[in-house]
């Protein structure tokens, strides 16, 4: 190429630039490629499975080479580059705790409150049909300035989560409201002071 006039050091420089700037472009790509590649065949989730990154949660739609799509609970699709993906908790893979507290006044009798929950617990799951393990009853969770929390958990499928809680809820204020349970609300105590 010198003998044709081409000016061989400058030509090598440019293409030197060029290919240095190409590889810094490319850098990200091939990044979220071996990510990808990773993340298919270690089978870390796969279509269908609800994954919780960081504060996002949502539906594993598509898994890219370069690129993952999730689907979150308003039907929103979220693009995230497969570099990008670290510290994903795929919470398909085991059943999820559906855990909810119920609080009773101080002045129920403990003890039977504990055996109406405990005797209709198979009742509730016969209502719930999402349940897949329980529900348990646990105990006492806590003795809250104006009422004593009950605990009570089932297993699910993830997706199923959120239905169960909402079930068990509302089986449980209906247990109360039949043997006539009360369930506080905060309330304020005012102490007047008579003068004389």
């Amino acid at each position: 190429m010198s003998a044709w006039g081409v000016q061989t050091p400058t030509l090598l420089a440019g293409a030197g630039i060029i290919g240095l700037a190409l590889s810094f472009g490319a850098q990200s790509l091939i990044e979220d490629i071996f990510s990808g590649l990773f993340i298919i065949f270690e089978k870390q989730y796969a279509v269908g499975d609800i994954v919780q990154i960081e504060d996002f949660r949502g539906v594993v739609k598509e898994i890219g080479l370069r690129v993952t799509k999730f689907e979150d609970l308003n039907g929103d699709i979220k693009v995230i580059n497969n570099s990008d993906i670290r510290g994903a908790i795929n919470t398909t893979t085991s059943l999820s705790p559906a855990v909810c507290d119920i609080s009773i006044s101080y002045k129920e009798d403990i003890n039977k409150v504990e055996k109406i929950i405990v005797n209709n617990l198979e009742k509730i799951k016969s209502n719930l049909p999402e349940i897949v393990d329980g529900p348990r009853y646990l105990g006492v969770q806590k003795l809250a300035d104006s009422s004593v929390v009950l605990r009570v958990v089932a297993f699910s499928n993830e997706k199923d989560k959120y239905v169960v809680m909402r079930g068990i809820n509302k089986e449980l204020k209906l247990l109360f409201d039949k043997f006539k349970i009360e369930i506080p609300f905060p309330q304020l105590v005012i102490h007047k002071e008579e003068h004389l």
